[in-house]
């Protein structure tokens, strides 16, 4: 996204004298009714997201360092299907268009795409995950290092149910995170479509999530935030799995499937 510049048209409105100013009225309810509703709102984003340490305390606290979401600065991501992704590499979310539309029933609807034919390429990365407590701390995880691609995520908040509905289609080219307080690493872990394996194309590339949030009672009747997991489908490859520092072989899950899973969460 390139900087905003004014327009010919913002210049030539900021010139103008405030004798012709004066001559603008304001709409009546009419002619306003006549120009709102038709249309929704189109936003092109691009960003970068650098945290130094998030905190969770309750009576300990669960901390984690160094947090970077941003773009993943490669061109050469699944690289067996023939051609660059993204067009441009860079270390900014980019190349992300964003539609905003409330329909006629009320529902919201928001849907997030490339604003250019490649992917958008992503790249999530943290420093140390730590347990700390009054005399002690643990080290749970560190080196995690996300690298990515997505081509959809649809959002709607249905009015009829009060539901929010996510679906979305993602890839991971390189996934690396170290357990350190299980001596446990993964490295070079792609997730994919369910039958990318065998036919790798941009169409089956992405892994395919249904999910629902929502309000609804949990066991004891009382209100807690409900996420199902209507769907998930993914072929999934973990080229090393380390145990003490020494990989111990290859991991592949074929037509991953996972459906019908529901959450409840809530305080105790």
């Amino acid at each position: 996204m390139k900087s905003l510049k004014p327009t010919a048209l913002a210049l030539a409105v900021s010139g103008l004298p405030l004798a012709a100013q004066a001559e603008l009225k304001a709409l009546d309810d009419s002619a306003m009714g006549g120009i709102t509703g038709q249309a929704g709102v189109t936003i092109e984003l691009e960003t970068q997201v650098n945290i130094g340490e998030v905190r969770y305390t309750d009576e300990g606290t669960l901390a984690v360092s160094d947090v970077f979401i941003g773009g993943a600065n490669r061109d050469d991501m699944f690289s067996e299907l023939g051609f660059a992704i993204p067009n441009e590499a860079t270390d900014l979310i980019d190349n992300i268009k964003i539609n905003i539309d409330v329909l006629a029933d009320g529902d919201a609807a928001i849907d997030v795409f490339p604003l250019y034919g490649s992917p958008i390429d992503f790249a999530v990365r943290t420093g140390a995950w730590e347990l700390r407590g009054d005399t002690d701390s643990t080290l749970l995880m560190d080196n995690l290092s996300i690298e990515g691609l997505a081509t959809e995520m649809k959002i709607r908040v249905d009015t009829a149910t009060d539901k929010l509905n996510l679906k979305t289609r993602f890839a991971i080219d390189d996934m690396d995170v170290d357990v350190p307080f299980m001596a446990v690493g993964i490295r070079d872990l792609e997730l994919t479509g369910a039958g990318y394996d065998d036919s790798p194309n941009i169409v089956t590339l992405g892994a395919i999530a249904d999910i629902d949030v929502y309000k609804a009672p949990n066991g004891a009747g009382n209100d807690s935030l409900a996420v199902d997991l209507n769907t998930f489908d993914a072929d999934m490859n973990i080229g090393g799995v380390l145990v003490g520092g020494t990989s111990i072989g290859s991991v592949a899950f074929d037509d991953l499937s996972i459906q019908n899973t529901q959450m409840r969460i809530y305080g105790h």
